[in-house]
């Protein structure tokens, strides 16, 4: 499957509101509570939550389809929202989610590139990001990525608590 990355805007709010629901359910159906899922998604990957991020400041690339531009992935960078010291130069990849079609592919490097292009460009020094602890997965292509665990914290998804690695990456 070929794709393409470009860099999202608010006009993209309801494409990334997608993409981010179906790969968020698809990382975590059959480990999260259906209930919970619902309720993350609903308050945290809405449309509005997206306008508000990239209102703030974030920067979204979308990971497209070339043919038909169906959404594949994204990333999204933020300023750090962590359970640990932020430095001036921090910034931390708030999300990034491929769909599973493309695993394997390529996407996931390609997607992380452009997160570090990017945060470089921005002038930050260190990449952070949570990923929930049992996402052994995730932890695989993290370290494969550079990263390293410097951190945990506590997750909220609907009403439950989770146990998260913080990871950090010096640019």
């Amino acid at each position: 499957m070929e794709w393409r990355l470009r860099r999202a805007s608010a006009a993209d709010a309801a494409i990334l509101s997608l993409v981010a629901g179906a790969t968020f359910l698809e990382a975590f159906a059959g480990v999260l509570d259906g209930v919970d899922i619902l309720a993350h998604v609903a308050r945290n990957s809405s449309a509005d939550a997206f306008t508000r991020y990239l209102g703030q400041g974030a920067v979204a690339t979308l990971a497209e389809a070339r043919q038909g531009a169906a959404p594949l992935g994204y990333t999204l960078l933020t300023t750090p929202d962590l359970p640990i010291e932020p430095k001036p130069s921090d910034v931390e990849l708030k999300r990034i989610y491929a769909l599973t079609p493309t695993h394997g592919q390529g996407l996931g490097p390609a997607l992380m590139q452009r997160a570090v292009e990017d945060a470089r460009a921005m002038g930050h020094k260190r990449l952070l990001l949570g990923v929930y602890g049992g996402n052994a997965r995730a932890h695989r292509f993290y370290t494969k990525q550079g990263m390293s665990v410097i951190g945990e914290r506590r997750f909220l998804v609907g009403a439950t608590w989770h146990d998260d690695l913080v990871f950090a990456r010096d640019l």
